[in-house]
């Protein structure tokens, strides 16, 4: 697992860009996307314009070729002003990591341009959040072409994007646990299959989906058959964790300045002491600022290993998501607390934020799965049983 090493200009750059299509755009809809479950269109597309949606792509195809630690700045930022837009985005950099590895060069660079949205579809209704054990079929058909059938549980941008990294058993029975494919959003028999009327992350799109005889060019396949769980597990699966992570710092960061704003500016008139004057009150946000800036501390380490090749990059990285999740949780539950009832109005953002943190600890790897993969991988057994692979 390797993360690039980006430079202070760039940097500079690319979140100077972020930061006008934040204010312009994302989040004066923020409240409207969660009330309505809206898919945030206008967001994505001022991010494709401002050339943020291609940051992970390579020079060569006309990317910003940044590394996971500006990529993670974006998400992190995104998610404090719209969870929604985060995850849509998140799942697009996910989805990239694999066609920078292994797609054809039209897709690389429209991506790299901002002309193309895609996503992860991995998790079915068959095996749940074992993402590793997928339950659809591919099947030969004619004139090099296969036949793709699947009944995908949650697909974020569902119906949205333009391509799938789509996962499958493999062509040849025995050639390995998972295929992935290349899926264009127009293919005849691919179908959103029901609506998204979720608790949080309300405009993210993430709905089931149907394959039914969908049929996809062999060339199509992303790497070689049999060899989709290696790749998930070496280019998805540290550019999700990270970002899930950054997703959650967001998040809890967001929360805490608001608390913070809520209990310098509320006073009790009765006695003219503002909210911070309570020690008790000083006491709890501290802690929510302790735990989000201990979060951030292990996701700049977990970044650090990345780039350096440290031994332990692999342990970091799935320490990294289960501390992110259980972490926001704690924090917006913590500030919802300590705003008390203003914590319920709709405006403050708080509530938005509680739900929309919800998501972390289920989305697949869930926080109970990656615990047992820091156990077993601590303890130098293998990520997954050889049954799994």
């Amino acid at each position: 697992m390797t993360a690039g090493v980006d430079s202070v200009q760039s940097r500079t750059d690319v979140l100077t860009r972020l930061n006008s299509v934040i204010e312009d755009v994302i989040r004066p809809r923020a409240g409207t996307v969660d009330r309505d479950g809206a898919f945030p269109r206008e967001g994505v597309d001022a991010l494709a314009a401002a050339g943020l949606l291609g940051l992970a792509s390579a020079t060569e195809v006309g990317g910003g070729g940044q590394g996971m630690r500006v990529v993670a700045d974006v998400v992190e930022r995104l998610a404090a002003e719209c969870g929604s837009t985060a995850m849509v985005v998140l799942m697009h950099y996910a989805a990239t990591a694999v066609v920078e590895a292994h797609g054809p060069h039209e897709v690389r660079a429209a991506i790299a341009a901002g002309r193309h949205l895609t996503t992860l579809a991995f998790s079915e209704f068959g095996s749940r959040s074992h993402f590793w054990s997928p339950t659809g079929s591919a099947t030969a058909s004619d004139d090099d072409a296969v036949r793709l059938d699947a009944r995908k549980s949650w697909v974020t941008s569902a119906g949205e994007t333009d391509s799938y990294v789509w996962s499958s058993l493999p062509l040849a029975p025995g050639a390995g646990p998972m295929t992935l494919w290349l899926v264009p959003a127009d293919s005849a028999g691919l179908h959103v299959a029901g609506d998204f009327d979720g608790l949080g992350l309300r405009g993210n799109g993430s709905r089931p989906m149907t394959a039914d005889g969908v049929v996809v060019p062999v060339d199509a396949m992303l790497g070689t058959d049999g060899t989709g769980l290696d790749t998930a597990l070496g280019a998805v699966l540290p550019w999700f964790l990270v970002l899930n992570a950054a997703f959650c710092l967001g998040l809890a960061d967001s929360a805490v300045a608001e608390a913070g704003r809520h209990l310098t500016g509320t006073t009790l008139t009765h006695t003219g002491a503002a909210l911070r004057d309570a020690p008790v009150a000083r006491r709890d946000f501290a802690q929510l600022t302790i735990r989000t800036d201990a979060l951030r501390a292990f996701l700049g380490d977990t970044l650090t290993a990345l780039e350096t090749g440290r031994d332990d990059a692999t342990l970091r990285v799935l320490q990294v998501k289960a501390l992110a999740g259980e972490t926001v949780a704690d924090v917006t539950d913590g500030a919802m607390r300590l705003c008390g009832g203003s914590a319920f109005r709709k405006e403050l953002g708080l509530e938005r934020r509680f739900r929309d943190s919800r998501a972390a600890r289920v989305m697949a790897p869930t926080t109970d799965a990656l615990h047992d993969f820091v156990g077993r991988v601590a303890t130098g057994l293998p990520l997954l049983d050889e049954a799994n692979r």
